[in-house]
């Protein structure tokens, strides 16, 4: 029986960040790993903490539009990171920052961010691609009704976030075949502060949880596969405009190649009035089971 409250106090937990003695660079923060029933901790949690931490370092007057990760190695559940942020440049209309996320005395995560001061200009964004409503597919408790485990537990009610997929989650067996694009239905358990900050960060915390998914879908893999091995190797991220993530979000993915047991995917976020919010794009190692 699948367990566990529908709340996204585990995204907020992830975003509590405590100023700390900076020891390499400019100002340091610590924020903690958040549960999962694996080995190493979740992807997400570092890229949204080193974005919050980045976004605390400069003024008020401009945004987080582009950020840059490297994972280098595999962070402990639960434990504490440190999260250090060099000022590199503050200009009139840009600033750039970097920053390190150290634990157990190495640097385990690296990033690069750009901020702007918001101007006015054209606007163009692509279509929004064609997608059932959110309310007439399964969530992830749906679907994984009668399956047993903290993975699926946690799958159902531990990741902050309902997750609908079309045309089918890959929790436990490939729905919808093996194709190169899927699509998810996002949007946060709970009401979320009005920080637009905050819901960038949401953004950058929930993405990673399901971009490598069409790498596994176009080999016929899903996330119970026998001896499948998976992490992230780098990330991008590109936000383009302000939106809540307390609303249902479309998060449109595709497979771009995949080689060498790595794969690129690509992925894109637009609100329900067809506004494209950010685009993502990560490499992730792939090694199916012998």
């Amino acid at each position: 029986m699948i367990t566990g409250t529908l709340t996204s106090e585990t995204f907020l937990r992830a975003m509590e960040l405590t100023p700390a003695p900076a020891e390499v660079y400019d100002e340091a923060y610590e924020a903690t790993t958040q549960y999962v029933p694996w080995p190493k901790a979740y992807g997400g949690d570092m890229v949204a903490q080193a974005a919050a931490a980045m976004m605390r370092s400069v003024d008020e007057d401009r945004a987080l539009h582009s950020m840059h990760s490297y994972f280098m190695r595999p962070v402990d559940v639960g434990a504490t990171i440190r999260y250090e942020v060099e000022r590199l440049r503050d200009g009139r209309g840009y600033s750039t920052r970097t920053v390190r996320g150290f634990q157990n005395g190495k640097a385990v995560y690296a990033a690069m961010g750009s901020f702007q001061v918001p101007e006015d200009g054209p606007d163009f964004q692509p279509e929004v691609p064609a997608a059932v409503e959110p309310d007439s597919l399964r969530s992830a408790a749906e679907s994984l009704a009668g399956a047993e485990g903290p993975a699926a537990n946690y799958w159902s009610a531990g990741r902050s976030f309902d997750m609908r997929h079309v045309p089918g989650p890959v929790y436990v067996e490939l729905e919808g075949g093996p194709v190169a694009q899927q699509a998810i239905w996002v949007k946060a358990f709970d009401a979320l502060p009005d920080d637009a900050d905050l819901h960038r960060s949401a953004l950058a915390y929930v993405c990673d949880y399901t971009i490598l998914e069409p790498l596994l879908r176009v080999n016929g893999l899903h996330w119970s596969s026998p001896g499948l091995a998976t992490a992230s190797l780098d990330h991008s991220m590109w936000f383009h405009r302000d939106g809540r993530a307390d609303e249902w979000i479309l998060y449109a993915q595709e497979a771009v190649s995949g080689q060498s047991n790595r794969g690129l995917a690509m992925g894109r976020f637009f609100d329900r009035q067809g506004r494209l919010l950010a685009t993502v794009a990560q490499e992730g190692m792939i090694r199916p089971g012998a």
